[in-house]
């Protein structure tokens, strides 16, 4: 009798930390997620800040003047 209790107990540990361990793993797969958002949103902003630096540069102002067909800024 005391052998079945033990086993139960044992089963009842080992179910309760595969539950611990997917939690955990849950956890992480939702971290890398939002940790991917988060790159892309920065790479994002990086980008288009830099984009309109190059836009608004003196040089490339200058470049706009000389091109025929251009618009004069």
């Amino acid at each position: 009798m005391r052998l079945y209790l033990a086993v139960a107990v044992l089963v009842l540990a080992f179910v309760a930390y595969t539950e611990a361990q997917e939690e955990t793993m849950e956890q992480k797969i939702a971290n890398v997620g939002s940790q991917i958002t988060e790159f892309g949103q920065q790479v994002a902003e990086q980008t288009k800040a830099a984009l309109e630096s190059f836009k608004n540069s003196e040089t490339t102002q200058k470049i706009k003047c000389y091109c025929p067909g251009s618009q004069e800024v």
